[in-house]
C-alpha cells in the first residue's frame, strides 16, 4: 500500500469535524434558500420550477423533443413523477406527448409554441434573478474557487460511482 492510498484510508475513517459539518450544512441551507428565491421569482412568470426544468432540458434537445425515458434521466425524476407533471403541462398546452416512431411502448415529449412563448417569457427574468442572487454575491476569483470546488466534487462522486459498479455493489 503507498503513501497516497494509506492518506485516502485515513482520510476515509476520520470523523468530520465540526467546521466541515458547518460547512456542509451552509451548503445545504444556502442552495435551499437561492432554489426558494429563484423558485417564487419564477411562479411570478407563471411557470413553476419544475416546468422551468422540464422545458430547459426540452428546449435544450436536439429538435426541442425527448424520449420520456431521456428527460426522466437528464431532470434526474422518478418516471412516475414525470408522467404526472407532464400530464399537467399537457393540460396547461405547455408539452404535447406522441407516440415513440421507433418504439410502440415509449412516448416523445415536445414544447408546444405556447410551451417556448412561456419558456421564453420567464427566461429572461430568471437569468436576471439568477445574476441578482448568485452571480451578483461573487467575485470572479470566488467563481473560480467554486467552479473548481464543484469540479472536485463532480471528479469525486463520479469516481466512487464508476468504482462502485466496478465491485458490484453500492459504497
Amino acid at each position: 500500500m503507498g503513501a497516497g492510498d494509506a492518506a485516502a484510508g485515513a482520510v476515509a475513517r476520520r470523523r468530520m469535524t465540526s467546521r466541515e459539518l458547518a460547512t456542509w450544512r451552509s451548503l445545504l441551507d444556502t442552495t435551499a434558500e437561492l432554489r426558494r428565491i429563484l423558485g417564487a421569482e419564477l411562479q411570478d412568470s407563471g411557470v413553476s420550477p419544475a416546468d422551468y426544468q422540464v422545458m430547459l432540458a426540452l428546449w435544450e434537445a436536439d429538435g426541442r423533443r425527448l424520449r420520456s425515458s431521456q428527460l426522466a434521466a437528464s431532470i434526474d425524476w422518478e418516471r412516475s413523477r414525470l408522467s404526472h407533471h407532464l400530464a399537467r403541462m399537457e393540460r396547461r398546452g405547455l408539452i404535447r406527448r406522441d407516440g415513440c416512431a421507433t418504439d410502440s411502448r415509449g412516448a416523445e415529449v415536445s414544447l408546444t409554441e405556447d410551451g417556448a412563448r412561456a419558456f421564453r417569457r420567464a427566461g429572461v427574468p430568471h437569468l436576471r434573478a439568477i445574476k441578482k442572487h448568485f452571480a451578483d454575491a461573487l467575485t470572479p476569483g470566488q467563481f473560480e474557487a467554486l467552479a473548481g470546488i464543484l469540479q472536485a466534487l463532480q471528479n469525486h462522486l463520479h469516481g466512487a460511482l464508476s468504482a462502485a459498479r466496478a465491485g458490484g455493489g453500492a459504497s
